[in-house]
């Protein structure tokens, strides 16, 4: 009889067993678009993050920021590197869905080829919020910056530079980023709508640098041999423009040449500071980094946000350098 109650308690125990590891929840990828964190149980939202390359000093301080918004906001943060590969992009999207997460951030390699990574996200019920650059496809928000607005301020200061609205002068060189690329074609459309308007201006287009330093001091040596009599250098970020700031030194002809640039680099603002460079635009990363993850989780929670997030820029030149400056900060930060 005692053989028989052990049996008993045991089967009893194991059917226990079963019944309590069949009521576990189940991760986000299961189709429910993290619902389930977002009900307000003590299950951490887990935010994807595919990002575009770690290869360049703005991506990765706006993975940091990204991070250091997610850790303070208690949610979890997955982050693959796309390396500028479409391909990889749709794999890494198609991998963390399979894991597990409530909600995307995507900063696109393609505007167009990464419609398979949207379609997987769409079939998995994860909602999408693109970062830096804008998809195609209609996704939950897209959070950014205008960078016709930034092409337009950097169109602004060159004018003064050159002599003022109606009366400006001279020869412009423009680096400019990668061929095709929409922040390309904005920095460089917003500039020629401002300074296109000068008839005493001509604006020498230069061969696309991939906002890569090295590239810009090779073309930018090619280009200041074909027209030594530039007066003003304007590049489509700070990386391209230093490699310019590079050859004007080399060349002697630095305090001949002003130059302009986008992005807010602290190295060119410290270049400001010691006056070999004119002036740059805000594009704070750490600042766009937190943004979009806040928006992340607000969509994560079914909260209502806007479909374009503006994260705001501005202008940067020896009357506020020294404010925005830090040795600390790869880029100047945004009050």
């Amino acid at each position: 009889m005692k053989k028989r109650n052990n049996l008993f308690v045991v089967s009893a125990l194991l059917t226990s067993l079963m019944f309590a590891g069949c009521s576990q929840s189940q991760p986000a990828a299961d189709g429910g678009g993290g619902n389930a964190a977002a009900s307000g149980g003590d299950k951490k939202i887990v935010i994807g993050f595919s990002q575009v390359t770690s290869e360049s000093p703005f991506y990765t301080a706006l993975v940091d920021g990204a991070k250091a918004e997610a850790q303070k906001q208690g949610a979890d943060i997955v982050v693959m590197d796309a390396q500028n590969d479409i391909e990889k992009q749709n794999a890494d999207v198609q991998d963390m869905i399979t894991k597990g997460i409530n909600v995307l951030i995507l900063n696109p390699t393609n505007p167009t080829a990464v419609a398979p990574a949207l379609q997987a996200a769409k079939q998995a019920n994860i909602q999408v919020v693109t970062v830096d650059r804008p998809t195609e496809e209609k996704v939950a928000a897209f959070v950014g910056r205008d960078n016709k607005e930034m092409g337009r301020i950097a169109g602004k200061q060159a004018v003064s530079l050159l002599g003022g609205e109606g009366k400006a002068t001279g020869k412009v060189i423009e680096l400019q980023g990668d061929a095709g690329g929409k922040v390309m074609m904005d920095r460089h459309d917003g500039f020629h709508e401002i300074v296109g308007k000068e008839s005493g201006v001509k604006i020498i287009e230069g061969p696309y640098s991939d906002y890569v330093r090295s590239k810009a001091v090779k073309a930018f040596q090619d280009l200041l041999q074909a027209n030594p009599d530039v007066n003003l250098v304007y590049a489509h970020n700070d990386d391209m423009a230093l490699g310019a700031l590079q050859v004007l030194e080399q060349a002697k002809m630095l305090d001949k040449v002003k130059i302009v640039g986008i992005d807010g680099l602290s190295e060119a603002v410290k270049a400001i500071i010691d006056g070999k460079y004119s002036a740059t635009v805000f594009n704070d990363p750490a600042k766009l980094g937190s943004i979009v993850v806040d928006t992340a989780l607000k969509v994560a929670k079914g909260e209502q946000v806007p479909e374009y997030v503006d994260a705001g820029t501005g202008l940067i030149d020896a009357s506020n350098a020294k404010d925005v400056y830090s040795d600390k900060a790869v880029f100047a930060q945004m009050k």
